[in-house]
């Protein structure tokens, strides 16, 4: 088989990360496949114990309750409680934790009052424990609205920041918006057309370290969240160039990626803060990490197609392809 394109591979996977049918037959499966690797237990529990192991490395946690194309009320109110149930375990175990959660999942497709309530009571719950809470920012269609809760709620509670996609041309005005907020900093992940985003890897990597050395200069806090030794690199410089003082900022990776560099980070005093995501809603979280992973798309691809079995087998062999190579 010919090895397929860089470009194709990502927007298939992002394709298959949106399909309904294939998240919900992905659940049937569980983790089984591979997905463990990067997926931190399918319950609260699995997931504490997972934090605490983190935690007593040095590592902080920002925790994600997975979850994909919520158009019921009903599903969006369990999230909601999910949430909640994740705030009380963080403050019951004393967790170095806070929140990241996606507007979409708390019903933002919905009704946009409903979600905003939704979130006004998760925010208000984290508020008395101390905890902050992270507005996770997705496609395109979802962004103002979005930051229109954020600007609602914030009337309320200084307990929330959100996520800066460097893909969009307009990220640069959006983070100078939000520059007292504390804010993770982000390439992008979904597929968005040329009017609206950078489609080179150069030019949206020019204006990730754009994005990034402002926030750091003109910020509350900046979370640096990134797998590329030389983005680290590059920051660390910056920082000491700067007399930015550590407690500044934080560099950020995934659950199960570069390990051995995110104990390196922590050891060398930075903060450090990895996304950990669990539950049992998992496959669109996954698709979205092997389209955001280029130099495992061929060979996961090859592993996907190269025999005649059903897409769902595939996807697995993918998954468990890019499990073993996250260990790496």
């Amino acid at each position: 088989m010919e090895v397929i394109t860089l470009a194709l591979t990502r927007d298939f996977f992002m394709m298959l990360s949106q399909n309904k049918v294939l998240n919900s037959g992905a659940k049937r499966w569980g983790l089984k496949l591979g997905a463990q690797s990067v997926v931190a237990g399918t319950n609260i529990e699995e997931m504490v114990e997972s934090v605490k192991k983190l935690n007593e490395n040095g590592i902080s946690a920002t925790i994600d309750n997975l979850g994909e194309f919520v158009f019921e009320k009903k599903e969006a109110t369990e999230a909601m409680n999910q949430i909640l149930g994740v705030i009380e375990a963080i403050h019951k175990n004393n967790l170095d934790a806070h929140i990241s959660l996606k507007p979409t999942q708390l019903g933002l497709d919905i009704e946009y009052g409903f979600c905003l309530e939704n979130l006004r009571e998760i925010v208000a719950k984290a508020y008395e424990y101390n905890i902050f809470i992270n507005f996770d920012m997705e496609d395109y269609g979802h962004l103002q609205p979005s930051f229109d809760i954020i600007d609602e709620l914030s009337k309320e509670y200084d307990n929330l920041g959100t996520v800066i996609q460097a893909y969009f041309y307009q990220s640069e005005e959006i983070i100078k918006k939000y520059e007292n907020y504390r804010l993770r900093i982000v390439k992008g992940a979904y597929k968005e057309p040329e009017n609206l985003a950078y489609q080179d890897k150069k030019d949206i990597d020019r204006n990730y370290i754009k994005l990034i050395e402002y926030h750091l200069l003109n910020g509350k806090f900046t979370s640096i969240a990134t797998h590329d030794h030389h983005v680290i690199d590059h920051v660390k410089n910056f920082a000491k160039k700067n007399n930015i003082p550590q407690e500044k900022f934080e560099f950020q990776m995934l659950y199960g990626f570069r390990k051995d560099l995110q104990l390196k980070l922590a050891k060398e005093g930075y903060n450090f803060c990895t996304y950990v995501p669990f539950g049992n809603d998992w496959y669109g979280y996954f698709m979205r990490r092997l389209a955001e992973r280029p130099q495992n798309l061929n060979l996961v691809a090859k592993q996907v197609f190269s025999k005649k079995t059903n897409t769902l087998i595939g996807i697995g062999a993918g998954a468990f392809i890019l499990g073993r190579l996250s260990k790496k």
